[in-house]
Formats: structure tokens, C-alpha cells, sequence
């Protein structure tokens, strides 16, 4: 049987924290902002954590690598 291998998409948009929660960047920065709220640009501006827990289960599984 062949090793599992880590996807590299998922690897390089999400970061699993210390208690094992699921860190991500928001998408939509890049441009524009102009006609964005003054709270939005501000919440954007922090990581999201992964609330659903079915989602969080898909990103940990993919990011595994077998021995």
C-alpha cells in the first residue's frame, strides 16, 4: 500500500494551533476595499478558526502523512 501523502493546498492555507484547533486566513483581502466597513477590514485582518467540527476532522485528516 502506498504512503499517504499531505495535501499541499491545505498545507499552505491552514495551520493546526497547539490545542489542535484549525487556523485559517479569510479570502477576499487582495482588493477592493474601499467599499468595505471599517469592521470588516478590521476582521479580516485576524485568522478564523474552524468551527464545524465535520470540516475540521476533513483538513486534519488531509494534512496527516503515515510513518
Amino acid at each position: 500500500m502506498p504512503k499517504q501523502k499531505t495535501s499541499k493546498t491545505v498545507a499552505k492555507r491552514v495551520k493546526i494551533t497547539k490545542s489542535g484547533k484549525v487556523k485559517f486566513w479569510r479570502s477576499g483581502w487582495s482588493h477592493y476595499k474601499s467599499g468595505k466597513s471599517t469592521k470588516w477590514k478590521r476582521q479580516m485582518r485576524k485568522p478564523s478558526i474552524v468551527e464545524n467540527k465535520g470540516w475540521e476532522k476533513i483538513v486534519k485528516d488531509s494534512l496527516k502523512r503515515s510513518p
